[in-house]
């Protein structure tokens, strides 16, 4: 089944909902929603490691390249393919544990619904060890970039939907307890972000390796994972479910108030995508460029002008039969440009669906819109789409 470390896994007959919330609790008292739920019944819950190799070249001879997966198996599997969940930039795999009120996460609303899920790690973060003389520096903090573009956007107002942020629970200022919770949950990353794809597209590779098929759901930075684990592994991934994806297509955006709202960064992207090389027919040459044109005006007047291939668009043809899902939130600041990555995989022949969540009835979100306070509205609007698009069937529970 490849390689990776074997699950450590512990047989579960119910779990309570209200055990969830006792880490929220312990930390400021917050409400406990969950205990409203009914028990999260399991057959098997646990861990494991996969990728990764013993680095004989460093000092301490450390195991490096791994991913921690924790994973929930329902005590009845109704859908033939587990989600792998994988957290953004800063993020671990509380992010889909857990909402800053203390309510259940993604991990199990998609569980009591039938899937077996896994939520990661990332390589060099949380459970994932980091060893500083084989990744190399980390970022530093920046709590004002955390207020700005995840907890309290609508104050700053650095993107034009920005003002429209209402669902981060509390105040969202420095000293509210949902503030703090919420910082209390984020880790450094890896300086380069260039080396962050590269060891993560192979751990992730090598999950697949041991679980076979699977729905990959990324958020954010792990975005730039998704494609090239999909286009390494095309038959194991069975459909994409990307959370406002890293983007947009080859260069990343600064912010900055109105008028100007947009800047292009300078970097451009290997793939378009992200930084990590994908299979284009007709193929690149070693070391060539993408052949781009960027719009002469947006799509709409509070939009990024997309960059776009020069027509005839090369295309992807390993993710050309993947169903993949674009979920974008009202307030974010991915909503002036996540249209352009939906564009650009079309061009490339992918089959995709954007889904603006203020379409279909879903307000005020901004980027971390699955631990915000309507978390299980846009996990049903996912749940819709792969009710569509990845069929479920009965099946006799298993555990992986």
């Amino acid at each position: 089944m490849g390689s990776g470390v074997a699950a450590v896994s512990h047989a579960i007959i119910v779990l309570p909902a209200a055990l969830l919330t006792v880490a929220a609790l312990l930390s400021g008292a917050l409400p406990a929603r969950a205990a409203d739920k009914p028990p999260l019944v399991l057959a098997k819950s646990g861990y494991l490691y996969a990728g990764g190799q013993i680095d004989d070249a460093a000092e301490g001879h450390p195991m490096v390249g791994h991913l921690y997966a924790e994973f929930m198996i329902p005590a009845k599997v109704t859908h033939p393919y587990p989600i792998v969940m994988v957290p953004g930039g800063s993020q671990t795999g509380t992010n889909f544990t857990g909402t800053i009120a203390g309510d259940e996460g993604w991990a199990q609303y998609f569980a009591r619904r039938g899937y077996a899920v896994y939520v990661v790690d990332q390589v060099a973060r949380g459970r994932s060890a980091y060893w500083a003389q084989v990744y190399g520096p980390l970022a530093p903090a920046n709590p004002t970039f955390m207020e700005q573009r995840f907890i309290a956007p609508e104050r700053f107002r650095l993107w034009p939907q920005a003002h429209l942020h209402s669902q981060f629970p509390g105040a969202g200022t420095p000293g509210d307890p949902y503030f703090l919770a919420f910082m209390a949950t984020q880790f450094p990353s890896l300086a380069d972000f260039g080396v962050q794809q590269k060891i993560n597209t192979g751990a992730l590779v090598a999950l697949l390796d041991k679980l076979g098929p699977v729905i990959l759901l990324t958020h954010s930075q792990s975005g730039a994972f998704g494609w090239p684990v999909a286009d390494q592994r095309p038959s194991l991934v069975k459909a994409i479910v990307a959370i406002e994806p890293s983007g947009p297509p080859m260069h990343d955006i600064a912010f900055g108030p109105a008028p100007d709202w947009f800047k292009d960064v300078e970097r451009t992207k290997v793939s378009g995508l992200g930084d990590v090389v994908l299979t284009y027919d007709p193929p690149l040459a070693p070391g060539a460029a993408l052949d781009v044109v960027r719009q002469d005006q947006p799509d709409k007047p509070d939009f990024v002008r997309c960059w776009a291939q020069k027509a005839p668009a090369r295309q992807l043809p390993n993710l050309r039969k993947i169903p993949v899902l674009i979920v974008t939130a009202e307030a974010s600041y991915h909503a002036p440009y996540d249209h352009c990555t939906a564009a650009w995989l079309k061009d490339a022949g992918v089959r995709n669906t954007m889904i603006r969540l203020a379409d279909v009835g879903v307000h005020g979100n901004g980027h971390m819109m699955m631990v915000e306070k309507n978390s299980d509205a846009i996990a049903a609007v996912i749940a819709n789409w792969l009710a569509t698009n990845v069929p479920a069937k009965e099946r006799q529970s298993q555990a992986r």
